[in-house]
């Protein structure tokens, strides 16, 4: 706390320093946090630079707390990390990219969205429901793509300094350069880190893990507008170290031992990417692109007794033809990629290992009438060594009744691989055996995942009392005609893995309104009604942990921007879960169980910028300010390695409140 306090002091005196010295400079053009267009077929959302700051926004995980799409959860009490959500499905059903190339994937399903920083995003474009063919074929509840900064438009140095009352710190730094006509440079440094140990509700166990992590990035843009040449280049280093367990727990003495429980998870990535375009001279609306990406993956871990070891190589490669038939209303994209991922793996020393590779074609049409009736339908035809061959089939349809009004619907299968055992580390941290039931599968004994997403929605936007609001209304279906069920409803000491026996679905309602209340105040607002059940062996339950009601809010205010760009921003978030459905806990000791149900809570965000001028602002703000917390968020805590230790049902916040407070510094 007193480095908190000397690190706030610090920034206002910095403050002070600032606005003396940085008078004269203007402030650039406001723009919306969120833009859903009315225009665009698929039901599309983007997220810009300026939502992106609304929130502390450490990594990509923690950049939807202000989104109303994107639900945001603990995945576990010990290792701090955020599961994001989207139409009440977990992210190894969202396909994540960066930059239009798969990158959340495989052995990076757990933890890979804290692996890139807030302040390297430009865009994060939000798709909902069955995806787009070019991307691949294992979207199945939406698609979510992060733009990062481009080297041509970012500026020479950006610095971002920040640091919390959980004892984390962290430095952003970028720099960019343009090195000639043609060639533009940049360098991100990321590197956090949480010194402190805390158990805020006394359970003896770490509310948030000890850690650090270095990321490096170097990007490298080649634009051409004579030749209509442009060529991305991305290498990346990163390493990240975390620690958790009990308050007493150390490493170098404790480690595989009973002395006190303890995890440690290492991960080290490296990764290369090259993107290359080009644009027909005296035709614009064709071009061609390749993409091409290679990762190395590496985590070494354990939870307690339990080891899990992880590396994985893949290779992407993706060549893309866009054109037109005739005229711009009818517009195609075709293309082949290749996936290859060779997975060392390794569950309690039993080696899991495998290589998975494939090879598909796809051809995506679009037809669209701005005015009218618009549609997008896309199929793309893969080999998978171990899914077989199969055909995927996308459909969007765009149709505007009226003026500032637009329906949507789309259709579309997914397909998958479920990796079970990297999609689900958290159970590790508990005393459940791993029980893979079924044997007649390709991958671990399981067949692949199968399911068709169904989606309708309904904007409007218009003025109320002088002032412009839109309303959204939608609803998404997901059938599984196969899913890879992971079973905590029968038994608290096991997690049981097999293939659907019976019916699996997902009903996602959401009821969006947004209005600008009086100049410069905005509100947000939905309501997310979600019905998500499946067969289990034990009978029909509800998705375990995922509340069926959802309330969110978010306030937002801006001054008027003086003539020497001085402006305050103050942001406002608010989300009401209602009850959830808890794993199953009736066969434990009474001090070890959990009722069928979890309590209804809300939690609220608030964050406060003062911006001196457009190269320099400080920020505070609060996460959790009324302060809820879990009861009991961990089973068995005085015996962790009895039979009934559980750190993975969590289903509402662990640490209390944290406040934080950052600079923001630039030079154009």
């Amino acid at each position: 706390m007193k480095n908190i306090a000397f690190f706030i002091v610090m920034l206002f005196s910095v403050m002070t320093f600032s606005q003396e010295k940085l008078e004269e400079v203007k402030v650039e053009s406001k723009k919306k946090g969120i833009v859903k267009s009315v225009s665009k077929i698929s039901n599309t959302s983007v997220v810009t630079s300026k939502e992106l700051l609304k929130a502390a926004c450490c990594n990509l995980a923690e950049s939807f707390e202000t989104n109303p799409t994107i639900d945001v959860n603990f995945s576990d009490a010990l290792t701090g990390t955020k599961q994001i959500k989207m139409l009440g499905l977990t992210s190894p059903y969202i396909l994540i990219s960066e930059e239009n190339i798969p990158s959340v994937r495989g052995a990076s399903q757990a933890y890979g969205l804290s692996f890139t920083p807030g302040t390297w995003v430009e865009s994060i474009q939000i798709t909902k429901g069955a995806g787009s063919v070019v991307n691949g074929y294992e979207s199945i509840s939406g698609q979510i793509n992060t733009e990062l900064i481009k080297p041509l438009k970012d500026i020479p140095f950006f610095l971002n300094v920040y640091g919390a009352t959980d004892s984390r710190f962290e430095l952003n730094t970028h720099f960019n350069k343009r090195v000639s006509d043609y060639w533009s440079t940049s360098l991100f440094v990321h590197g956090n880190t949480r010194v402190a140990k805390n158990d805020m509700n006394d359970d003896g166990f770490l509310d948030n893990p000890l850690g650090k992590q270095i990321n490096l990035t170097n990007r490298w843009q080649y634009t051409n507008p004579k030749s209509g040449g442009v060529t991305f280049l991305t290498l990346r280093y990163m390493k990240d170290d975390k620690q958790s367990g009990e308050i007493h727990f150390d490493p170098d003495k404790d480690k595989l031992t009973t002395n006190y429980w303890g995890s440690e998870i290492n991960t080290e990535r490296i990764d290369f990417s090259s993107k290359v375009g080009y644009v027909f001279k005296d035709m614009p609306f064709q071009s061609i692109g390749f993409q091409n990406a290679f990762s190395n993956h590496n985590q070494q871990s354990y939870f307690g007794l339990n080891q899990y070891d992880i590396k994985q190589q893949s290779f992407y490669s993706n060549l893309i033809f866009n054109s037109i038939i005739g005229n711009t209303m009818h517009k195609f994209t075709t293309g082949l990629n290749f996936t290859y991922d060779k997975y060392a793996e390794y569950v309690n020393l039993e080696d899991v290992s495998r290589i998975d590779n494939s090879v598909g074609a796809y051809f995506e049409y679009t037809y669209d009438d701005l005015d009218a009736f618009s549609y997008i339908l896309g199929g793309r035809l893969d080999y998978h060594n171990r899914l077989g061959a199969f055909f995927t089939p996308r459909l969007h349809v765009k149709y505007k009744p009226w003026e500032k009004a637009a329906i949507r619907f789309s259709a579309g299968r997914g397909k998958r691989a479920a990796n079970i055992f990297a999609e689900n580390q958290n159970l590790f941290a508990s005393s459940r055996v791993f029980s893979v039931l079924d044997t007649n599968g390709k991958v671990y004994g399981l067949n692949p995942e199968i399911a068709w997403n169904y989606g309708l929605s309904f904007t409007q936007s218009f003025l109320l009392f002088g002032k412009s609001a839109d309303a959204t209304v939608d609803f998404y279906r997901t059938d599984f005609k196969n899913q890879a069920v992971v079973d905590v409803m029968n038994s608290p000491q096991q997690v049981l893995f097999y293939d659907l026996k019976g019916k699996s679905f997902a009903n996602s309602l959401q009821i969006d309104f947004n209005v600008e209340l009086i100049k410069h105040l905005n509100l947000r607002t939905a309501y997310k009604y979600f019905d998500i059940s499946t067969e289990y062996l034990s009978g029909n339950f509800q998705r375990p942990l995922q509340a069926k009601h959802r309330f969110f809010g978010n306030l937002e205010y801006e001054t008027d921007t003086t003539k020497k760009g001085k402006q305050w921003k103050f942001d406002y978030t608010f989300n009401w879960l209602g009850k959830q459905q808890l794993p199953i806990t009736a066969s434990n000791p009474p001090e070890d169980r959990l009722p069928e149900f979890s309590p209804s809570f809300g939690v609220m965000n608030a964050q406060i910028t003062r911006v001196f001028s457009s190269v320099f602002e400080v920020y505070i703000g609060g996460e959790n300010i009324g302060n809820y917390q879990q009861n009991k968020a961990i089973l068995g805590n005085d015996n962790p390695f009895g039979p009934n230790f559980d750190t993975s049902i969590v289903y509402a916040p662990i640490f209390g409140q944290m406040y934080y407070a950052g600079l923001r510094f630039k030079i154009k």
